[in-house]
């Protein structure tokens, strides 16, 4: 199986000082790899965190989690972290969405993606809808809702977010780089 959960990678106090840092930097319209814009498709609005900086204790949180999802799980060949942080919002005033693709694109990072995580930041009572679904197969697995929950999957997986029909949904997500898969 190529997904995995990591209850409580961050606290809720955390996931709230996540928001704020995504508050903090420019928010623009989420698009697709290659940065295309399709409504249809994808309706979120996205921030990207500086590691380097006020957001550098995210990253080494991911990058903890994803070692030991990795070692435990996974055993892919991960290399680096190329891309920053993003934190998406999914406002139900927009039925907020990501239709079903995969994270393995043609851009120039995307094709090196090997492992994606995605954060749960907000409080699973404070929306309906949003469910992040990934591709089994035949069937279908739906990511944990508590605040600060991960969920890794190989990038290579169709996923998506389901419509937001109450409140918004704001997760952070990170991409691992390594050898494209053969």
């Amino acid at each position: 199986m190529f997904t995995h959960s990591h209850p409580a990678l961050f606290s809720r106090a955390e996931a709230a000082e996540v928001i704020r840092l995504a508050a903090d930097a420019q928010a623009a319209s989420g698009g697709l790899v290659g940065g295309l814009h399709n409504h249809n498709i994808r309706r979120a609005d996205i921030s990207w965190l500086d590691d380097k900086t006020s957001a550098a204790w995210v990253m080494e949180r991911i990058v903890a989690g994803v070692a030991e999802a990795n070692r435990d799980r996974f055993d892919f060949d991960i290399t680096d972290f190329r891309e920053r942080l993003q934190v998406a919002s999914y406002d139900e005033s927009v039925e907020g969405h990501y239709d079903w693709h995969s994270d393995i694109g043609d851009g120039p990072i995307a094709r090196w993606r090997k492992l994606t995580i995605v954060v749960q930041l907000s409080a699973p009572e404070s929306y309906d809808g949003g469910a992040l679904e990934i591709n089994l197969g035949s069937t279908s697995a739906t990511a944990e809702r508590g605040t600060g929950d991960a969920t890794l999957f190989a990038s290579f997986m169709l996923h998506r977010v389901a419509p937001v029909t109450r409140g918004t949904r704001h997760s952070l997500t990170c991409w691992c780089h390594g050898p494209a898969f053969r």
